[in-house]
């Protein structure tokens, strides 16, 4: 198809959505007018029912887990498709014993080596950012955030080792074979802790673990185990996207961009 063809096929789909689009609009609530009653319901049993404080963590990991659990392995094969994309070729292993030189130090980095301020202050940030990172996970059954929000925190802090020094660094602390493993763990624990409720409590999700105290952080049963796990699926998922693009980019800047 020619560039004219392509522009005109462009220009009609991008018409029709914008219809349908504003068409979905049109049917919304107005702001400030919520028709319910789910959330209202939800606001009122919640807390009684599963002894949480979050009712959104509720909602996400035990209402409708199931959908929760289908959006994790989204992200899980996400990663999948990721690092096969940008897995090594068969023709470059053949350069492996030059993984070492994989580094910002190559000659056809452009960005500038980071200030030693720059790398005092950015490494200063990795331990508060991981504590804060354990928190929000830990804490999703009691205030906003969860394991997603967590494991994403969690993921930025091997980069931020990588900003304020090089790839080898950020390998030293990554083992690309451990994080793997923590992926895999932490989907198949989301699957592992579905399979107990059904097992135990005749339908799967089900929360069979005891609920705790309101408020506390080992409340909500199978919520706080399925936060932890999730966050842990995160968390490694973003870390092996982060190896796979740093070491796909640096390897081009080593061949002169080809």
């Amino acid at each position: 198809m020619k560039r004219r063809g392509r522009m005109i096929f462009f220009l009609l789909s991008a018409a029709v959505f914008a219809g349908v689009y504003l068409w979905g609009l049109k049917g919304l609530p107005a702001v400030g007018h919520y028709r319910g009653p789910y959330g209202d319901v939800l606001n009122q049993v919640a807390t009684y029912e599963r002894h949480v404080t979050d009712i959104v963590t509720a909602v996400n990991f035990d209402y409708r887990g199931f959908d929760t659990l289908g959006e994790e392995f989204i992200l899980f094969m996400s990663v999948v498709g990721g690092t096969v994309l940008l897995r090594r070729q068969r023709e470059e292993e053949k350069s492996e014993h030059k993984d070492q030189a994989l580094s910002d130090e190559s000659p056809e980095r452009q960005a500038p080596e980071p200030s030693d301020a720059t790398r005092v202050l950015t490494l200063g940030l990795v331990g508060p950012l991981v504590v804060f990172g354990l928190y929000i996970v830990a804490h999703g059954q009691l205030t906003p955030g969860g394991g997603f929000q967590g494991g994403v925190i969690l993921a930025t802090a091997p980069l931020l080792v990588y900003l304020a020094g090089d790839l080898k660094k950020f390998k030293q602390i990554t083992s690309h074979t451990l994080v793997e493993v923590a992926e895999a763990a932490g989907a198949g624990a989301y699957l592992a802790i579905g399979f107990a409720g059904l097992i135990l409590g005749g339908a799967y999700l089900r929360n069979v673990a005891a609920l705790g105290k309101t408020g506390m952080i080992n409340s909500g049963g199978t919520i706080a185990l399925i936060n932890l796990a999730t966050g842990l699926e995160v968390a490694a998922g973003f870390v092996l996207l982060l190896y796979a693009f740093l070491e796909q980019t640096l390897e081009i800047r080593l061949r002169g961009g080809k």
